[in-house]
């Protein structure tokens, strides 16, 4: 666009610096980019009341804290929960983690490794020193991952267990006489003992086979396990056609937990599917973590307990001692006839039945495997943490087990960022959490393989703002690392780098970082966040049902995901546990009526089973209930022959098909053939998404309410990972429902915690109609409150803001501007000359130069702005620089416009502090702060380590590329002009 003197502002920089010149008439406002020079009243609702500005420590973001196991000075431990509380974070989560180091025995695992007294005296440290400073610090279940005591060996029934199986071939007619087949997965080390669990017979089939299994006949299963004797069978098949010969031992899968030893004896991994598994972990802590300090503590600071990946690796099928006596009691048959199509070596299947009878049986199986860690594992820990005064926070994913319902029990599920594959992984965790009536889900955000000393602050919250949207309100970052190790090299002991001789993940985000003196701007942004997440009750759209509640696949709901989210829908994913909670009722025609409210509960076919139309019968029977009571329905997919998802019991698939045809029938639902039907039938129902746009559009939105307060994050981001062309800058109008039809627009800007009253806005009924512009991965929050009479107006040609009962008009540009009130007047404000913009390319340079040796200093004066990779001083320089330029300045406003800078900066004027700058898109009002004459902007700007750390580190970091570190620019003070609209 170009302004009315000529003088060019490309649009994506008008758009960031939020004063656009003149929209077309009748055009809402645009949101977005700096805030208002003056800030109307906060208005009593929410965050809006206050804590936005200062959140409190509950919903600030946290850091995952690597101690190298015990070895730990407890005066170290308080001085880094001081760093931590003092830059902005709301506590950490105490973890035994050194992947970095290859000589464990350095770390005396006898003396210092974890559960030893010098672990528990750190960990005193650390819970009273956060108790002090009034942040939280949680206690991972057990070293590394996953969880594991030293109290157990691989061959005690306790440990984690594998089924292993091996096969003879045996032609028809011929005889096996000699030993059991021996398992074709080798036994992992200390691995001793073997039970035999079962020895089976089953001919070929490959009518049966598929590209990758081999086919058998399930009528010809022969269980031979009562001819066995000391481990050795004579068995003769029946002629015709070949045979294999199953043997099956149940044994310790051996494994050990993550990068150890970290105590001496070395710790095992528990059975997670049994009650003894449990067992050894309470047990443990119970005996040697929770001295009688550390229970006072854990009640003082508010500790949590959490669990991280379960990551159950085995060559073989994950199993534990009971299964097959559980597998009888909730599947209602025996599993034994079907354990050649369940057994796995290398986490592959290697044999099959017809291919129905295969699906559904594996499904009954890893349903069943699902009910065992729920019900032994994870309600069980969270009994027992509840009960010594901890909440308990886990990862629930890695197996093929219902992670949605898990979501549900916990106090708080937990999501990555590394290895979910989209924001549908998110919304499945989210849909567990709003059923079961929690508040928080949260994510291990930022382990960037290779990232270490090289992340950027810009990076992370790109990586973040889509899942914030997805339902995400807690973010624990990967990581903080414990100041020093024995052989660690400068800048200090990094949990995960050196990694295999190279450059690990992640950053060790502290006081090493050079970007840590700006750190606490970063933790206002995001605790803003978490604090409007966390506000009220989640709303939500959609509840999309899934046959099985996995998540980590990226797998998504199919038309909500691909066209509903850029129209303004949201959704969750469900689980059928979930229709079974107490919270699965329905009101006004909205399922969870005082959680999400879902408007519709949308079924297809089974995505994980080849979308085969499956449904539980009691889910089925659960689901009429529902649309009797008025809920919508929306069935995708042919649903006239459903069948059960696991081996159908006698008349089962009749009885279904029976409830779903009744069901189909009632007049709030509707079955679809093509996901093409979707809108149709939803617009039928006369269901729309509470944001709307008329267009196709990458905003992303997550709808809190509190209260009748309404509350709506908004970021411009990626929906899915297919999403082709990157996601460009968006500006157009959305539509937001709100809850009471007194309330009126407010923005609450995330990075300086101002709420401010938007100035243009329609309104219609229950809905409230503004102008939205955001940069990709920029965000804001709209809240809709009740608040005191201000000013408004339905459209205008200049930006506009609330000062008390006064419009203002504000553009770069002299002219008239025409404003519409809402009563149809147009009126129109003149804005006199504006000077053009200033660019300012002569600086000053300062820079703190972070070495192996200490701090160094370098002052130089430039006459261009270049990266720092440029100027033969600072090529392989890291650390902070302060560029100070002088600047005349005759009056008025302006924004100061900083282009590229990396990584993130702070802005002083005239020796004053300016508000936080985005890391985004970085440009600040500086109009209250200049003054006439000569004026002093300084703009501090701090970077990652990696390009010192190149020169400093060849052997590990040598490989790295540098990066361009500076303030870049093109810089350039953007002068405005404001007037007073005259609505009388």
């Amino acid at each position: 666009m170009n302004d009315r003197n000529g003088q060019g502002i490309s649009r994506r920089r008008a758009l960031q610096l939020g004063t656009a010149a003149a929209v077309a008439a009748g055009a809402a406002p645009v949101l977005g980019g700096a805030p208002a020079a003056q800030a109307a009243p906060r208005p009593a609702a929410g965050p809006g009341a206050g804590g936005f500005a200062r959140p409190g420590a509950a919903v600030r973001p946290r850091f995952r804290w690597w101690w190298p196991d015990g070895l730990v000075d407890p005066a170290e431990i308080r001085r880094e929960i001081d760093q931590i509380a003092a830059a902005g974070f709301g506590g950490a989560e105490i973890v035994a983690v050194h992947h970095s180091i290859r000589d464990k025995s350095v770390l005396d695992p006898a003396g210092h490794g974890w559960g030893t007294p010098a672990w528990n005296a750190g960990v005193e440290a650390a819970l009273d020193q956060a108790a002090r400073r009034g942040v939280t610090v949680d206690l991972t279940i057990g070293p590394a991952w996953p969880a594991a005591v030293p109290t157990i060996t691989p061959d005690d029934e306790a440990a984690v267990q594998e089924l292993a199986y091996g096969t003879a071939a045996v032609a028809g007619g011929a005889t096996h006489d000699g030993p059991l087949p021996e398992p074709v997965a080798a036994p992992e080390d200390g691995v001793t003992k073997r039970h035999l669990v079962a020895v089976h017979a089953v001919r070929t089939d490959p009518a049966n086979a598929t590209r990758k299994e081999t086919g058998l006949d399930p009528a010809s299963f022969t269980d031979l396990t009562g001819r066995v004797a000391g481990e050795r069978i004579t068995w003769t098949a029946p002629a015709g056609g070949d045979w294999l010969l199953f043997a099956y031992w149940r044994r310790g899968s051996g494994q050990r937990p993550e990068s150890g030893p970290h105590s001496a004896p070395d710790a095992c991994v528990v059975d997670h599917f049994s009650r003894a598994g449990t067992r050894a972990v309470t047990a443990f802590w119970e005996a040697r973590l929770l001295t009688r300090d550390i229970r006072k503590l854990i009640k003082r600071a508010g500790a949590t307990l959490f669990e991280d990946s379960i990551e159950l690796e085995t060559h073989a099928l994950n199993w534990t001692p009971d299964l097959p006596a559980e597998f009888r009691r909730r599947r209602g048959y025996d599993l034994m006839p079907y354990l050649p199509v369940i057994v796995r070596l290398k986490e592959n299947t290697m044999f099959a039945y017809d291919a129905a009878t295969t699906s559904h049986v594996r499904h009954d199986f890893w349903l069943t495997v699902s009910d065992l860690f729920n019900e032994y594992h994870f309600e069980a820990l969270a009994k027992w943490a509840h009960s010594i005064g901890l909440e308990y926070r886990a990862q629930p994913y890695g197996l093929e087990t219902d992670a949605i319902h898990t979501a549900a029990i916990l106090d708080v599920p937990e999501g990555e960022s590394l290895g979910f594959k989209n924001l549908d992984d998110y919304r499945a965790l989210a849909g567990g959490r709003d059923m079961g009536g929690r508040k928080v889900l949260s994510c291990e955000a930022g382990a960037y393989q290779g990232g270490a000393y090289n992340t950027t602050w810009d990076k992370l919250l790109r990586t973040m703002g889509g899942a914030y949207a997805a339902g995400l309100n807690q973010t624990v970052l990967h990581g903080f690392s414990y100041a020093t190790a024995p052989g660690a090299a400068w800048p200090g002991f990094a949990g995960f780098t050196p990694y295999s001789g190279g450059i690990g993940f992640s950053e060790s985000w502290g006081p090493r970082q050079p970007t840590w003196r700006h750190v606490p701007d970063i933790a206002g942004y995001m605790s803003r966040i978490h604090q409007t997440m966390q506000a009220g009750k989640s709303r939500i759209d959609v509840a999309v049902f899934r046959q099985k509640g996995y998540t980590k696949t990226g797998i998504g709901a199919g038309w909500f995901t691909k066209d509903g989210v850029p129209l303004g829908w949201t959704h969750q994913l469900i689980s059928a546990p979930l229709l079974d909670l107490p919270s699965a009722t329905v009101s006004g025609g909205r399922l969870a009526p005082d959680g999400p409210a879902y408007k519709v509960l949308f079924v297809e076919g089974d995505r994980y089973s080849g979308k085969e139309c499956t449904l539980p019968l009691g889910t089925a029977r659960t689901m009429l209930k529902l649309a009797k009571a008025g809920l919508p329905l929306v069935f995708l997919g042919d649903w006239s022959a459903p069948t059960v998802p696991g081996l159908a019991r006698d008349g089962e698939n009749e009885r279904l098909r029976a409830v779903v045809e009744e069901l189909l029938a009632q007049p709030r639902v509707r079955n679809v053939t093509e996901e093409a039907d979707v809108p149709a039938a939803l617009e039928d129902l006369g269901l729309r998404p509470t944001v709307r746009y008329a267009q196709a559009s990458t905003l992303l939105t997550a709808h809190r309410r509190d209260g009748r307060t309404d509350y709506f994050y908004l970021c411009n981001g990626k929906h899915a990972e297919t999403v082709k062309p990157p996601v460009a800058a968006i500006d157009h109008e959305v539509a937001f429902t709100r809850s009471d039809r007194k309330a009126v627009p407010y923005r609450l800007d995330l990075w300086t915690g101002e709420t401010e009253r938007i100035a243009v806005y329609r309104e219609d009924g229950d809905t409230v109609t503004l102008r939205v512009a955001l940069q990709p991965s920029e965000a804001t929050v709209i809240m809709l409150a009740r608040g005191g009479h201000a000013p408004s107006a339905t459209a205008s040609e200049a930006e506009l803001r609330v000062d008390g009962q006064r419009l203002v008009a504000r553009a770069t540009a002299a002219g008239t501007y025409a404003t519409t009130l809402p009563g149809g007047r147009t009126v129109r404000t003149a804005i006199g000359a504006v000077p053009a913009p200033v660019a300012l390319t002569s600086w000053r340079l300062r820079v703190e130069d972070m070495t192996p040796d200490g701090v160094k200093h370098h002052d130089l004066a430039l006459d261009a702005l270049k990266p720092w990779p440029d100027i033969p001083e600072l090529a392989d320089v890291s650390g902070i620089g302060t560029y100070i330029a002088t600047v005349t300045w005759s009056g008025g406003g302006a924004v100061l416009d900083l282009g590229e800078v990396f990584d993130t900066c702070r802005v002083t004027v005239n020796g004053r502090r300016l508000p936080p700058v985005s890391v985004l898109y970085p440009s600040v009002d500086v109009g209250p702060y200049l003054r006439r004459g000569a004026n002093t902007i300084e703009v501090e700007v701090a970077t990652t380590l990696n390009n010192r750390l190149r020169v400093a580190d060849p052997g590990v970091y040598g490989g790295a590329s540098r990066q361009n570190y500076g303030l870049i620019g093109p810089v350039r003070l953007v002068p405005y002009g404001e007037a007073v609209v005259r609505a009388r």
